[in-house]
């Protein structure tokens, strides 16, 4: 995770999940605009981002175990699949999303429609090319017990920075639309974001086999 690109590609995935109202923002406004409160909206917020955050922990956590017993010659190309695959999956079948939740929720049962629409999304995979390079190939050796260590904080940091960048934009985008634009937005202007994640993954995953 040397230099700021890493890092800066993981702010700018988390400020385009907070962007795309499948991932959370638009069941802030809804449930806002049907209490008729702006704290509402607000506090919304806060369920989804922990149940973002716990579905991109746990893709990083499986990387880490799977690089804990494999080299990086096998997870890579078994990781770019499942990115290429997940792709084209959300091509074809763009509307795939949880649908058991009623507007009416509470707290934990928003963080688990958060957690189930960020894994239905993939939205963890996309960090696999950047998360495979922090992730050390474990042994009993102190310098690879303290490569193990140093790896771990990054991965703490990757997650917080992607649910930090999520969750400010998607406060910002929701708090805008509640406030002076309107949901009429997603029918005159909203441009079709999970076409473009679609492409996003497969891109990823040919990148993580080319480099």
């Amino acid at each position: 995770m040397s230099g700021a690109w890493p890092w800066l590609a993981v702010a700018g995935l988390g400020a385009y999940h907070g962007l795309d109202p499948s991932m959370g923002w638009l069941f802030a406004v809804a449930l806002g605009l049907q209490e008729k409160s702006r704290s509402r909206v607000l506090n919304a917020l806060w369920p989804i981002g922990i149940g973002h955050l716990v579905a991109i922990a746990a893709v990083i956590a499986i990387i880490g175990g799977f690089r804990a017993f494999f080299t990086i010659d096998y997870i890579r190309p078994a990781g770019a699949s499942v990115l290429i695959v997940f792709g084209i999956f959300r091509f074809l079948w763009p509307r795939a999303h949880p649908r058991w939740v009623a507007m009416r929720v509470n707290a934990p049962e928003l963080a688990l429609w958060s957690f189930l629409m960020a894994t239905a999304h993939g939205a963890g995979l996309m960090l696999f090319p950047i998360v495979l390079r922090i992730a050390p190939n474990m042994c009993l050796s102190p310098s690879a017990m303290n490569l193990a260590r140093h790896s771990l904080f990054d991965a703490a940091a990757i997650v917080l920075l992607h649910t930090g960048a999520m969750l400010i934009v998607m406060g910002a985008v929701a708090l805008i639309v509640y406030s002076y634009v309107g949901l009429a937005i997603l029918r005159r202007a909203w441009i079709n974001l999970d076409t473009i994640w679609a492409g996003a993954l497969v891109a990823a995953g040919l990148l993580s086999l080319a480099i």
